[in-house]
Formats: structure tokens, sequence, C-alpha cells
């Protein structure tokens, strides 16, 4: 079982209830954007608690980097690391797949289930391979959105951004449903990355089908 302990370099907010830790890296230590490790506090009460993270760094950093939602009301591992401080000690586990680019695409997002996304997105723009790639990105309200700034440099006019609740936003409002797929969607074709809430990815995944998207084009988080 591999296991690293690694200390946080820096804590910096995202949004009203997102971080970015930046952490040391183990020499060696590799991943593929999409990947994932579960994360533990490296205190006595809390190592045997782990939670999966995706990186949103890249291996040419020098550092390791996970942009985390912090949910205070289910006093977890996010709690506890939303109180944490540059020099406190993390432990990573091992490295494991989640989401792999497969091609051009459509990216669809739910809040923090862009996460997965963010290094893919990253590497692609720093390869200059980001082409035509479509991001649509969900979330309850425009303050909620993770990295706007970034995406956008990203993507230009291909990054779509859907508020679910917010009465006055200059985004589109409401929700990335069949209608929505339909009237954004040029080719069911392409692939298709999904990550965000349980029920988004089961809506999606009927939609896409009955849309004509081929199972094996289609990549969600598991």
């Amino acid at each position: 079982m591999e296991e690293h302990i690694v200390r946080i370099e820096s804590i910096t907010p995202v949004t009203h209830n997102v971080k970015q830790f930046r952490l040391t890296k183990p020499q060696g230590y590799k991943f593929e954007p999409g990947q994932a490790t579960e994360i533990s506090i490296n205190k006595n009460e809390w190592k045997e608690k782990r939670n999966p993270f995706t990186f949103t760094s890249l291996n040419s950093w020098p550092y390791l980097e996970f942009t985390i939602k912090i949910y205070p009301e289910r006093n977890g591992v996010t709690n506890e690391l939303g109180k944490l401080n540059p020099g406190d000690e993390l432990i990573l586990h091992d490295v494991w797949g989640a989401i792999a680019y497969k091609g051009e695409g459509y990216f669809i997002a739910g809040g923090a289930g862009i996460t997965p996304f963010i290094a893919i997105l990253r590497q692609l723009n720093n390869d200059s391979l980001i082409k035509s790639n479509q991001l649509f990105f969900s979330n309850r309200t425009s303050d909620d959105i993770i990295l706007h700034k970034e995406l956008d440099a990203m993507l230009g006019a291909n990054a779509h951004y859907v508020i679910t609740n917010e009465e006055t936003t200059t985004f589109e409002k409401g929700h990335i449903n069949r209608d929505y797929l339909i009237s954004h969607v040029t080719d069911f074709t392409k692939p298709f990355y999904v990550c965000g809430p349980d029920k988004m990815i089961s809506d999606l995944s009927q939609v896409l089908n009955e849309l004509g998207a081929s199972a094996d084009q289609v990549v969600f988080e598991k």
C-alpha cells in the first residue's frame, strides 16, 4: 500500500467554500491528469479516515495541488481540512484511475465535479491541444463557479456556465438536461466526460444513451 506524508505549503481560497491546497511533492511521484488519490490527515484521530480527491496540478509542476470543496456541515475530512494551516501534514495513498482523456469532446460538470477536469484541461492547454473541447458547468449560484477566470482563459467561448438557483444571473439559468444538450451539442459521437452529483450522473447517463452517445465514448467519474 503506497503511502506518502506531505506538508501543506499553502492554502488559497478559490470560492466561499473551496480551497486550493499546495503540497510538497515526493521525489519521483507521478500521476495522469484526471487521476486521484485518497487523502487522510496526519493526526492520530484522522489517519484512518480517507477521502478521494483528484489532482488539479500537472506532473511537470514542482508541487502537488488539490482543489477541495469544504463541507462544514458533514463534520468529516473536508471540514477538518478546512481547519488546517500551512505546515500541517497530510497522507497520500495509492494513485488510481478516474477520468482519462479519450479525445476532443464535451466536459459536463456539476459543482465540485469540475475538479477531475481541471488537470486534463490544464494539460491540454499547456500542450496547445485544447482545440474545440467544450465545457458545460452547472452551479447553484455564480459565486460557486470554481476557477471561472482560468476556465475562460483556456476555453474562451467554449466554456458554458449554467446557474440553477439564482434569481438574477449573467449566465444561462436552468439545468443541463435533455433539452439543454440537444440545443448545445452538435455531435453526439464525440466523447463525453461527466462528473457531478450522483443524480446528475444517473440522469445524464440515460439522456446521453437516448441521444445516441456511444457507451464507450461516455466517461463518468466513478
